[in-house]
C-alpha cells in the first residue's frame, strides 16, 4: 500500500516530546517533511484574498449574487486577531453570505469579541490562575490528601491551614487535584 499521512496540529510537538506529552516514535515518523505555516493572525496581507474567495465560494454555492465587499469590512478584518485562525474567518464569510441582503457582504462585525485571555494558546494566566493550578496539580500529586506528611500542603510547603485558606479563597476542593477532577 502506497499512503501518505498529512497532519496539522497547533501544538510544538517537539516541546511536547521534551515534556514526555506526546510519543517521540510518533513524532519521528509524523515528521518526515514538516511544513511550517503561521497564523492568520500573522499574515494580515492574507485576508482580503481569503475574504474574496470565501465570499465567491459561499455566494456561488449559495446562490446569491455578491459582489462588493466594503473597505472598512476588509479593515475591521484585518485587525482581527483570529484565534480561531483561517477556520474561523471561513465561517464568519459563510455566515455573512447567508445573511447579507443586496450584493454587498455585510459581515455583523458586532460579534466579533475578543477571546477570554486564558483561552488563548500561549497566553499568560492571571497569577490567581497560575495558583489555582499550582494547587490543582500538588492535589493530584497528593492524591487528593491535603495534609499531613505526604499532603498537598506539605508538597508546597505550606501549613495544611494556609493550604485551606487559599483553596477556599480560588473556589478549589481536595476532588479538585484528582485525576479526572476539574
Amino acid at each position: 500500500m502506497d499512503l501518505r499521512l498529512v497532519t496539522a496540529t497547533n501544538q510544538d510537538l517537539e516541546a511536547m516530546v521534551r515534556a514526555h506529552r506526546f510519543r517521540a516514535d510518533l513524532f519521528y515518523r509524523l515528521n518526515v517533511f514538516p511544513i511550517h505555516l503561521p497564523a492568520l493572525r500573522e499574515r494580515r496581507e492574507d485576508i482580503p484574498a481569503l475574504v474574496r474567495y470565501f465570499t465567491q465560494k459561499f455566494a456561488q454555492k449559495m446562490n446569491r449574487p455578491i459582489d462588493t465587499i466594503p473597505a472598512r469590512t476588509l479593515e475591521t478584518l484585518q485587525a482581527w486577531p483570529w484565534p480561531g485562525n483561517v477556520r474561523e474567518l471561513e465561517n464568519v464569510i459563510e455566515r455573512s453570505v447567508l445573511l447579507s441582503r443586496g450584493r454587498e457582504l455585510q459581515v455583523p462585525l458586532s460579534e466579533l469579541r475578543e477571546p477570554e485571555p486564558a483561552a488563548v494558546p500561549g497566553a499568560l494566566a492571571t497569577l490567581e490562575e497560575a495558583e489555582r493550578e499550582h494547587i490543582r496539580k500538588a492535589l493530584r500529586e497528593a492524591r487528593g490528601k491535603v495534609g499531613g506528611r505526604d499532603g498537598a500542603a506539605a508538597r508546597l510547603g505550606l501549613k495544611r491551614t494556609t493550604l485551606q485558606s487559599r483553596m477556599a479563597k480560588l473556589g478549589l476542593a481536595p476532588a479538585d487535584g484528582r485525576a479526572g477532577g476539574d
